[in-house]
Protein backbone atom coordinates (compact mmCIF):
# COMPACT_ATOMS: atom_id res chain seq x y z
CA UNK A 1 0.00 0.00 0.00
CA UNK A 2 1.34 3.55 -1.15
CA UNK A 3 1.18 6.30 1.63
CA UNK A 4 -2.02 8.14 -0.33
CA UNK A 5 -3.95 4.39 0.09
CA UNK A 6 -2.73 4.48 3.75
CA UNK A 7 -4.05 8.12 4.08
CA UNK A 8 -6.94 7.13 2.38
CA UNK A 9 -7.71 4.05 4.72
CA UNK A 10 -6.70 5.80 7.82
CA UNK A 11 -8.63 8.87 6.86
CA UNK A 12 -11.85 6.68 6.80
CA UNK A 13 -11.32 4.79 10.22
CA UNK A 14 -10.76 8.18 11.91
CA UNK A 15 -14.06 9.72 10.59
CA UNK A 16 -15.11 6.57 11.81
CA UNK A 17 -14.12 6.79 14.96
CA UNK A 18 -14.26 10.50 15.69
CA UNK A 19 -16.89 11.45 13.38
CA UNK A 20 -16.48 14.32 10.42
CA UNK A 21 -16.68 17.46 13.00
CA UNK A 22 -13.54 16.56 14.72
CA UNK A 23 -11.60 15.14 11.85
CA UNK A 24 -12.63 18.06 9.85
CA UNK A 25 -11.42 20.82 12.47
CA UNK A 26 -8.12 18.39 12.73
CA UNK A 27 -7.62 18.89 9.11
CA UNK A 28 -8.49 22.68 8.56
CA UNK A 29 -6.84 23.67 10.93
CA UNK A 30 -3.59 22.28 9.11
CA UNK A 31 -0.75 24.66 8.05
CA UNK A 32 2.98 24.79 7.34
CA UNK A 33 3.39 23.85 10.92
CA UNK A 34 0.95 21.18 12.32
CA UNK A 35 0.01 19.51 8.27
CA UNK A 36 2.47 16.95 8.00
CA UNK A 37 1.69 16.02 11.67
CA UNK A 38 -1.71 15.54 10.60
CA UNK A 39 -0.44 13.66 7.56
CA UNK A 40 1.32 11.18 9.66
CA UNK A 41 -1.15 10.65 12.24
CA UNK A 42 -3.66 9.81 9.75
CA UNK A 43 -1.23 8.15 7.89
CA UNK A 44 0.03 5.54 10.60
CA UNK A 45 -2.34 5.57 14.04
CA UNK A 46 -5.08 5.20 12.14
CA UNK A 47 -4.06 4.21 8.60
CA UNK A 48 -1.56 1.43 9.96
CA UNK A 49 -2.38 0.77 13.62
CA UNK A 50 -6.31 1.11 13.91
CA UNK A 51 -6.67 -0.79 10.50
CA UNK A 52 -4.89 -3.51 11.57
CA UNK A 53 -6.98 -7.22 11.87
CA UNK A 54 -5.76 -8.45 15.01
CA UNK A 55 -7.94 -6.57 17.35
CA UNK A 56 -11.48 -5.04 17.53
CA UNK A 57 -11.91 -1.50 17.12
CA UNK A 58 -13.49 -1.86 20.88
CA UNK A 59 -10.34 -3.50 22.44
CA UNK A 60 -8.73 -0.34 20.58
CA UNK A 61 -10.38 1.88 22.26
CA UNK A 62 -9.85 0.05 25.84
CA UNK A 63 -6.21 -0.02 25.47
CA UNK A 64 -6.52 3.84 24.35
CA UNK A 65 -8.53 5.09 27.57
CA UNK A 66 -6.23 3.06 29.61
CA UNK A 67 -2.80 4.10 27.63
CA UNK A 68 -4.25 7.70 27.84
CA UNK A 69 -5.19 7.39 31.26
CA UNK A 70 -2.10 6.11 32.94
CA UNK A 71 -0.08 9.23 30.88
CA UNK A 72 -2.69 11.45 32.33
CA UNK A 73 -3.35 12.49 28.89
CA UNK A 74 -7.09 13.83 29.77
CA UNK A 75 -8.16 15.59 26.40
CA UNK A 76 -6.93 12.55 24.34
CA UNK A 77 -8.59 10.46 27.26
CA UNK A 78 -12.25 12.78 26.77
CA UNK A 79 -11.70 12.43 22.94
CA UNK A 80 -11.71 9.05 23.10
CA UNK A 81 -14.21 8.29 25.63
CA UNK A 82 -16.42 9.94 23.49
CA UNK A 83 -15.52 8.45 20.49
CA UNK A 84 -15.03 5.03 22.21
CA UNK A 85 -19.16 5.16 21.88
CA UNK A 86 -18.81 4.45 17.94
CA UNK A 87 -16.99 1.47 18.34
CA UNK A 88 -19.67 -0.18 20.47
CA UNK A 89 -18.33 0.59 24.10
CA UNK A 90 -21.12 1.02 26.74
CA UNK A 91 -20.29 2.98 30.04
CA UNK A 92 -20.07 -0.07 31.46
CA UNK A 93 -17.14 -1.19 29.68
CA UNK A 94 -15.50 2.41 30.29
CA UNK A 95 -16.07 1.60 34.00
CA UNK A 96 -14.11 -1.54 34.12
CA UNK A 97 -11.74 -0.09 31.84
CA UNK A 98 -11.31 2.53 35.04
CA UNK A 99 -10.99 -0.27 37.54
CA UNK A 100 -8.53 -1.83 35.37
CA UNK A 101 -6.63 1.69 35.65
CA UNK A 102 -6.51 1.94 39.36
CA UNK A 103 -4.70 -1.10 39.73
CA UNK A 104 -2.05 -0.60 37.11
CA UNK A 105 -1.78 2.94 36.80
CA UNK A 106 -2.80 4.32 40.38
CA UNK A 107 -6.24 5.28 41.99
CA UNK A 108 -5.06 9.07 41.34
CA UNK A 109 -4.88 8.05 37.44
CA UNK A 110 -8.55 6.54 38.14
CA UNK A 111 -9.63 8.78 40.15
CA UNK A 112 -9.34 11.82 37.24
CA UNK A 113 -10.48 9.14 34.45
CA UNK A 114 -13.73 8.66 36.21
CA UNK A 115 -13.96 12.32 37.22
CA UNK A 116 -13.36 13.06 32.96
CA UNK A 117 -15.43 10.02 31.68
CA UNK A 118 -18.83 11.60 33.86
CA UNK A 119 -18.53 14.74 32.91
CA UNK A 120 -17.99 13.85 29.33
CA UNK A 121 -21.34 11.39 29.74
CA UNK A 122 -22.85 14.22 30.74
CA UNK A 123 -22.12 16.80 27.85
CA UNK A 124 -23.40 13.69 25.84
CA UNK A 125 -26.39 13.12 27.68
CA UNK A 126 -25.60 10.16 29.20
CA UNK A 127 -27.13 8.98 32.33
CA UNK A 128 -25.21 6.85 34.36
Amino acid sequence: MDEKDRFEKGLAVRRAVLGDAHVDRSLAARDGFSGEFQDFITRYAWGEIWTRPGLERKTRSFLVLAICASLGRWEEFRLHCRASFSNGVTTDDIKEVILQIAVYAGVPAANTAMKEAKEVFAELGIKT
